[in-house]
């Protein structure tokens, strides 16, 4: 294949036609099948039995369905419910868990910012839900709720590791027992302990032990997250729950320390770790790495808030999040709108007044016999089962065909990928091939469901029906698996320039096999109506923060990664290929090219990449802006043209987690570099030949290809003899 076969999951995904059923669901009686009834299946209603469309057994219907006819089918029969959801009673509802982990190794004014934050969240989280809080600085402080008229807490070393058994062991825990007395002192219900939780983070203060000049703080991060993770695993194992790691700056002792307490020793940057000349990386990497396996294994959810002007550590720690599901937020302080927003963001409602979040999702994939699994990319880890439909060819994570997700939220997605199982080195014949995806998972009310997606698509020959398969491509679907796996392949391999090259061969291969030429003519390429937009996406994948590290720091490249392979289609075009709006007296705002051709002097812009919300001025509206003709009642229509991109720009910033940062430049200025940076280099300082002429925009000082150019050499590699 010349893009892999796949296609993006969203197991949570909101849906205002989504029937939910309040029964079991009627399972395929054959062991190694049990694929769930669903549209696709043949059913005989005289007989009361019915085909299952994966293996082709026949089952009957249970009792209770000995009613049903053509006429009056259940809705898990009917076509347009190609996803229903199940509500089913099995075990008792298990509670929600928040811990919260905080570093008092910051600003007084920082923290008390972060406490207030955080107090203001215990209104929005549910009653029944349990709370407990660690905090950390040199030592590591884990905190009793109801201790009534003292404040205890027990207190551990932070220099020193320490394993699961030994965590129990010094809190007196008694594994698994939810309900113990032991375990009640550190995690209670909210409605229990509000008060004194609220006490307790209250009374938090900066880290007493002094720091000297020209060092850093000893920040115990490792064993405050170990002591979390052990805590948790202990006597919640397979409950939702969330650790929430407010982080202020680096380890600097124990386990998992980022950088050493001497200011004179700088932290890693992207150089030092090509040089391989970054001490610590490697034995936190793996440390965090074993703590995310743990936490994963057991169903909890780590997020990290990351505030502060330098970094933190997010690259060594970026399995916490990726492997558990849990969220990435990189702020400047905890004082920030940036940080409080995005926390507050968390815990937004539906239209049922149910927070958009979900526990333990555990994700499982059926195919009918000609389709294979080939792996899966996202915050998601492997459950090892190895079926028959499962691929030898792993992308991704591979070698099964289910995989957990230990949270989720509306947009949290999967990428799934597949391999065609031919007979003989022919292609399948006719028929329909068809995926079912069943998700399991905890309802944030505690109750278990279960949600299936049953789908199938033709089959057509690659050869004789070309036409047939081009008309199944998705371009933006295949933009974000293809951006997805470059950044896996980027991370495992470490390889920057041989990962855009393979980015290159694969653009090169796609061209040739669906575009029409006529051979050593690139003039007469031309490609099918739903792939022309696809070489532009990869354009902007191969200059965008995900693959190029100039100018990032480790933990901002993490972050920005982290949030790809995470959010949906829509959100990773966004980052992929920027959104860009135009604003002026000429007509109603409107979308415009990417493209240095749209900076004009008479315009106001807008971009949205995603992770920054820029506001750029042109050069003429700058100057208006500085003799104050917005302020003149005269000139209305000016101040309201100001306005409009602002407006625009709030909306986005008020729904969008996390919440981006705000730019707002004009013409010339240092912050107009963001917007400069992401546009189409079609006109440079080298193609300007030193004047301007007037209207045809702005120039960018770069050495990069244009989206032009790049064209130009894609279409002679296409049609090349030699390609």
């Amino acid at each position: 294949m010349v893009v892999p076969l796949g296609c993006t999951y969203t197991p949570l995904k909101e849906r205002l036609d989504l029937p939910e059923l309040c029964y079991e669901p009627v399972l395929c009686s054959r062991a190694s099948c049990k694929a769930v009834l669903n549209p696709l299946c043949q059913v005989d209603y005289r007989a009361k039995l019915w085909v299952c469309n994966f293996c082709l057994q026949r089952n009957p219907f249970p009792p209770h369905y000995q009613g049903i006819t053509e006429q009056h089918q259940p809705a898990e029969l009917i076509p347009n419910f190609s996803t229903i959801e199940y509500t089913v009673n099995r075990g008792a509802p298990t509670p929600l868990i928040y811990l919260f982990v905080v570093d008092t190794c910051v600003e007084e004014e920082d923290l008390q910012a972060l406490k207030e934050t955080l107090q203001m969240s215990l209104s929005l989280i549910p009653q029944n839900a349990l709370v407990g809080l660690i905090s950390f600085g040199k030592m590591v402080l884990v905190h009793e709720l109801g201790a009534e008229g003292i404040s205890k807490a027990f207190v551990f070393r932070g220099s020193k590791e320490l394993n699961g058994k030994q965590i129990q062991e010094f809190l007196n825990l008694t594994p698994g027992a939810h309900a113990s007395n032991t375990s009640n002192k550190f995690l209670q219900p909210l409605a229990k302990c509000d008060m004194s939780i609220s006490d307790l983070l209250e009374e938090l203060q900066p880290d007493p032990w002094p720091v000297a000049t020209g060092k850093r703080p000893l920040r115990s991060v490792g064993v405050a997250l170990s002591i979390a993770v052990g805590l948790l695993e202990s006597v919640y194992p397979n409950c939702g729950a969330r650790v929430m790691l407010f982080l202020g700056g680096p380890g600097t002792q124990g386990p998992g320390m980022i950088v050493g307490e001497d200011l004179k020793e700088a932290i890693r940057s992207h150089h030092d770790i090509d040089k391989n000349d970054a001490p610590y990386l490697k034995k936190a990497s793996r440390f965090y790495e074993g703590l995310a396996q743990r936490a994963a294994k057991n169903g909890h959810t780590i997020d990290i808030f990351s505030a502060a002007l330098h970094q933190t550590g997010l690259h060594e720690m970026r399995h916490l999040t990726m492997q558990t599901g849990g969220h990435m937020v990189l702020a400047d302080a905890f004082a920030t709108t940036l940080f409080k927003q995005s926390y507050q963001m968390l815990f937004a409602k539906n239209d049922k007044g149910e927070h958009k979040m979900g526990f333990n999702i555990n994700v499982e994939v059926k195919t009918t016999r000609e389709l294979k699994v080939a792996g899966a990319l996202g915050p998601c880890f492997s459950l090892q089962r190895k079926t028959p439909n499962v691929s030898d060819t792993e992308i991704g994570i591979g070698g099964t065909n289910a995989w957990q997700l230990c949270s989720a939220d509306p947009t949290t997605t999967l990428a799934v990928f597949f391999e065609v199982s031919s007979q003989q080195g022919q292609p399948p014949a006719g028929g329909r091939g068809a995926v079912q995806f069943i998700s399991q998972y905890q309802h944030i009310n505690g109750t278990k469901r279960i949600r299936v997606t049953t789908l199938a698509r033709h089959w057509a020959d690659p050869i004789a029906n070309i036409q047939h398969v081009a008309a199944g491509f998705d371009q933006e679907v295949s933009a974000a698996l293809m951006a997805r796996i470059a950044v896996n392949r980027n991370e495992t391999d470490n390889d920057g320039p041989d990962v855009l090259r393979w980015l290159d061969r694969m653009l090169i291969r796609l061209c040739q096999k669906f575009g029409d030429f006529q051979k050593e003519d690139a003039n007469s390429f031309k490609f099918p109506d739903n792939f022309t937009l696809y070489p532009q996406f990869m354009f902007h994948l191969r200059r965008s923060m995900f693959l190029q590290v100039f100018n990032n720091s480790p933990d901002e490249t993490a972050y920005y990664r982290h949030k790809l392979m995470k959010e949906d289609v829509s959100n990773s075009m966004i980052m992929i290929q920027p959104y860009l709006y135009s604003y002026s007296f000429s007509g109603p705002p409107e979308p415009v090219l990417l493209d240095s051709v749209s900076i004009v002097p008479d315009r106001i812009l807008l971009m949205d990449t995603f992770f920054h919300i820029v506001i750029y001025h042109g050069d003429t509206i700058a100057k208006w802006i500085e003799k104050k003709y917005h302020e003149d009642p005269n000139h209305e229509n000016f101040r309201q043209l100001l306005q409009a991109p602002i407006d625009d720009a709030q909306e986005i910033l008020a729904t969008r987690f996390p919440m981006p940062r705000y730019v707002n430049c004009i013409h010339g200025d240092s912050q107009s570099r963001f917007l400069f940076a992401k546009v189409n280099p079609s006109q440079t300082h080298n193609t300007m030949y030193g004047y301007t002429q007037e209207g045809a925009g702005a120039s960018v000082l770069t050495e990069d290809v244009s989206l032009q150019v790049f064209m130009e050499h894609l279409k002679k590699l296409a049609v090349a003899n030699t390609s």
